[in-house]
């Protein structure tokens, strides 16, 4: 890993602290752990390559030239 940096979170209402506690134990982590991966998870950049390995995985599938069809329908929709 490389280097890291101490985060500090001020006056999180318990209620929040509490789910985030819950949201740890349903995972198996800490706390700290959970919140790590809420950080990862947040920073993470999602690419065109992502989306299209989600779409394959979700069995998502369209045809060329779909999106275009659809956003010009939309476009040139009269009760817009």
């Amino acid at each position: 890993m490389g280097k890291t940096v101490t985060l500090s979170v001020k006056n999180v209402p318990v209620a929040v602290a509490n789910r985030l506690k819950e949201r740890a134990a349903r995972n198996n982590r800490s706390l700290q752990g959970e919140l790590q991966s809420i950080l990862e998870e947040a920073g993470h950049v999602t690419t065109l390559g992502d989306l299209a390995l989600l779409a394959k995985r979700l069995g998502i599938k369209g045809t060329s030239g779909e999106s275009v069809r659809m956003i010009r329908e939309d476009r040139d929709d009269p009760s817009r």
